[in-house]
């Protein structure tokens, strides 16, 4: 084989290797961001009195939600939780929304808990947690609203608060985009094939009213970095920094649960 054979065979290889990359990287973006942990439909995730478990039904499946009810609430956290896990592992700390005196409203995705269906695109995501809080948003006319995100719920937490327009928007770990992040592990990746970019960077202008973004500084997913990103396009918003907080721990972090409390005691 000459040199130039061998060169152009080289070539070709790389773009064949790079084609099926690329290939399984589209089909697969559901296995690489979401890990859902199913549970059988007849599991009890209502187990305090005040909690109540219902099913919201949205195009070709029905989610599972988890809602705590105070007798007289100052308002509701709308809370979109992360890739993995389910209810059962994300609904907790209620004790935190009693004392503040906020109902806690939480839907699993698709495929997720006792939710049926599976998640197919970026825009059914945005339409589903648009579908439960428009069930809910009724019992909270004139009462105090925040829509809150965690991690990879940052970025349907900020879409749905641009159409919303809540009195708070919280966002845990957030990213200027998944497309971004993605970037970041895949630099040879060509941005039209991330099905989920996620471009919370675009979509925190249409959002009017307060925005917190919370971040541990020693996070190891979503670097502390993102919400730098984020604060940069909308100055606005108030950045707390959570010393020595990773990805998965704030929640238990004295400086994140002050920072809360706080916020949801501003809203007056």
């Amino acid at each position: 084989m000459t040199r130039t054979a061998l060169l152009l065979t080289l070539v070709l290889l790389a773009a064949l290797a790079w084609a099926a990359l690329t290939a399984a990287l589209w089909w697969g973006q559901e296995r690489l961001l979401f890990h859902p942990e199913p549970l059988p439909a007849d599991t009890r995730l209502a187990v305090e009195p005040d909690v109540h478990e219902r099913f919201v039904a949205v195009p070709g499946a029905r989610l599972s939600v988890l809602e705590l009810r105070l007798p007289a609430p100052r308002g509701v956290v709308f809370f979109l939780h992360g890739n993995a896990g389910n209810l059962q592992s994300w609904f907790t700390d209620t004790d935190f929304y009693r004392s503040a005196g906020f109902d806690l409203v939480m839907p699993d995705y698709r495929g997720y808990g006792k939710s049926t269906g599976r998640i197919e695109s970026e825009a059914q995501l945005h339409a589903d947690m648009a579908a439960v809080w428009q069930d809910v948003a009724p019992r909270y006319a004139g009462k105090r609203v925040v829509i809150y995100g965690r991690s990879i719920g940052t970025g349907l937490a900020a879409e749905l608060a641009a159409a919303v327009q809540p009195d708070l928007t919280v966002l845990v770990s957030p990213y200027a985009s998944i497309a971004g992040l993605a970037r970041g592990h895949y630099p040879w990746l060509l941005p039209q094939v991330v099905r989920y970019p996620l471009r919370t960077d675009r979509t925190l202008e249409r959002i009017r009213g307060p925005l917190l973004l919370v971040h541990g500084d020693r996070d190891e997913i979503i670097p502390f970095s993102e919400s730098t990103k984020l604060q940069a396009v909308a100055p606005r918003a108030r950045l707390t920094r959570i010393a020595g907080g990773g990805h998965n721990d704030l929640q238990d972090l004295p400086a994140y649960r002050q920072a809360m409390a706080e916020a949801l005691a501003a809203l007056r």
